[in-house]
């Protein structure tokens, strides 16, 4: 017998946002790649997790996180996402909302069930579903409104289907779906029997007055879907790695055990900070923010169309697309290797996006950065202008 790594393993690729973010570390450049949210963490936010830490609450757990955090989710989800939950067995917290879907897929899908997602889509979301052994399916928006037909989601199912995935506000494009658009899926799922996993983990970014509907508080909607979001964004933290997960009763207790089985717990004195976070911070706090990115994506859209990589102008979350057709290269990695080579600014390109060549080659850029880094790296990306 000859050692190897599983077959499993053989279908999960590096991610392209992991391997641009070593290649702008290579030539010391700025990297729009990752959305690491370097901003600053809340004030109230540091310090519960602080005096979390001084108080002894350094132990595990309850597996679905602490009591106090999963009713102040429980209050939030209600008030903002109109879900009502029971935040004793609806709610599951977890290692980020990358660990909510890790465990909802370990626990709702067989090998070989298909899962539907909006193309372009997460990276993460696609590996996460070949780890589990379930197949993704694709249906593509259209640029550069990133819009869909819902014929095209029903040509999409077929008898292996077991559900859909739906990521709004969206990343990489910052599509946020709309009303319309969220009850032809609902009409869909409940017609065939499917679940819908969603990701809102960017649900406070929201740009020209959008709102941001769940499509878990949708009519028709609470027994099938599985809501999924997190802090990481929100606070700036994404390296605390507090997620959640929000569904019926008889989803969650599942979910729970396997998150119990791969992450025993999500950090605990951590899960305080974000639980003070919760309670503490008023509207004012999210007005505020949703501004402070509203004019950060107007910088990097300006500086993009300076440098002749035409914007998708995002709706939500913190990312741009920018179409980089016309400079060298046969792929958009090699683009955007050229736009770091050149202007040592490093965004993602769009194979990770997409599951096959588009008639487009976008390159993805983050704007979750402090001004004066963000400003530095719009001012290199303006020098691509004179090559256009």
């Amino acid at each position: 017998m000859t050692l190897e790594i599983s077959r499993r393993a053989e279908r999960i690729v590096q991610s392209e946002i992991r391997s641009m973010h070593i290649e702008c570390e290579r030539v010391k450049g700025i990297n729009l790649s990752q959305g690491v949210c370097d901003t600053e963490v809340p004030v109230t936010v540091r310090r519960g997790a602080q005096q979390a830490i001084e108080d002894g609450i350094n132990t595990y757990t309850r597996f679905d996180g602490l009591t106090e955090l999963r009713e102040a989710i429980a209050r939030k989800m209600r008030t903002y996402n109109g879900i009502t939950a029971d935040p004793e067995s609806e709610i599951i917290v977890s290692s980020g909302a990358t660990g909510s879907f890790y465990s909802a897929c370990m626990a709702l899908l067989n090998p070989g069930d298909e899962v539907i997602l909006f193309e372009p889509y997460y990276g993460y979301h696609v590996n996460t579903l070949l780890a589990v052994e379930a197949v993704p399916a694709y249906v593509r928006l259209h640029s550069p409104d990133w819009t869909f037909e819902p014929k095209e989601l029903q040509a999409a199912i077929t008898p292996r289907t077991k559900g859909i995935l739906v990521n709004t506000p969206a990343n990489p494009s910052g599509k946020v779906f709309t009303i319309k658009e969220l009850e032809a899926i609902r009409d869909i799922a409940v017609e065939r029997d499917l679940f819908v996993f969603t990701d809102e983990i960017y649900e406070y970014f929201l740009y020209d007055g959008r709102t941001h509907i769940s499509p878990g508080a949708l009519p028709g909607m609470a027994d099938r879907t599985i809501t999924i979001s997190g802090y990481s964004k929100t606070f700036s933290i994404t390296g605390w790695r507090i997620g959640y997960s929000v569904s019926d009763a008889k989803w969650a207790q599942m979910i729970g055990y396997l998150s119990d089985l791969v992450y025993v717990c999500a950090p605990a004195p951590l899960q305080k900070g974000v639980a003070q976070g919760i309670r503490e911070l008023d509207e004012g706090y999210y007005r505020n923010l949703r501004a402070e990115y509203e004019r950060k994506r107007a910088l990097i859209c300006d500086a993009l169309t300076k440098a002749g990589l035409p914007p998708c102008v995002p709706q939500g979350a913190y990312y741009v697309l920018a179409d980089a057709g016309h400079l060298p290269g046969a792929t958009s990695k090699d683009k955007a290797m050229f736009i770091l080579s050149q202007a040592r600014v490093a965004g993602v390109p769009d194979e990770a996006f997409f599951h096959a060549p588009g008639d487009r080659a976008f390159v993805r850029f983050c704007f979750a950065k402090e001004d004066p880094e963000l400003m530095e790296a719009c001012r290199r990306l303006e020098t691509l202008g004179s090559l256009a």
